[in-house]
């Protein structure tokens, strides 16, 4: 990806009911997943959680998939990947190393995320929020977990947070830490 191109974002539409819940769901993913991959296009990725730099995503063909899902499925994938049998908003799944050769044209394949609907729109509802505007965070939120950020201790934390509201606000949506409602 160089700093005029996006990177390769399939998504997949795996529970009818998102298309009735917001208006053009794939442009939305797409929106806040390229806007995310902007915002780190300069920086190193990192390798699965260990800090490790790679080359600037703005120097890789780099591709992700999304999938717009249900609680059940969210649930299921929960449990079978993380133990956790209940169901949760958004779930990323690393792909690639991204510190690990590749061939040239070869694409970084940076991972996948899946996103629950019934979850993402009651805290939607509970945040008084739009469903677009939540959908868009965690996205926002799914790529930065895939482009190696995390939120384990109180100083990540507060890095992803500020990045994701950086970007959020660049689409146009509030800071979805704030308490206050849009």
């Amino acid at each position: 990806m160089d700093s005029d191109s996006s990177p390769s974002i399939e998504v997949a539409v795996g529970h009818g009911a998102w298309r009735t819940a917001v208006t053009d769901p794939e442009a939305i993913v797409r929106r806040a997943a390229v806007a995310a991959f902007k915002a780190v296009a300069d920086q190193p990725a990192l390798s699965g959680g260990t800090g490790a730099p790679a080359e600037p995503l703005a120097a890789a063909a780099v591709e992700i998939s999304v999938r717009l899902a249900d609680d059940a499925e969210v649930q299921a994938l929960n449990r079978d990947f993380r133990g956790q049998d209940k169901p949760t908003n958004v779930l990323s799944f690393p792909g690639d190393d991204p510190t690990a050769p590749r061939l040239a044209g070869q694409p970084l394949l940076l991972g996948d995320i899946v996103l629950a609907l019934e979850t993402t729109r009651d805290e939607a509802a509970a945040a008084g929020r739009s469903l677009e505007a939540h959908l868009s965070h965690l996205v926002v939120h799914g790529v930065l977990h895939l482009l190696g950020h995390d939120h384990q201790n109180a100083a990540d934390a507060t890095r992803m947070e500020s990045l994701e509201t950086e970007i959020l606000n660049q689409l146009g949506f509030p800071d979805p830490y704030r308490l206050s409602t849009e």
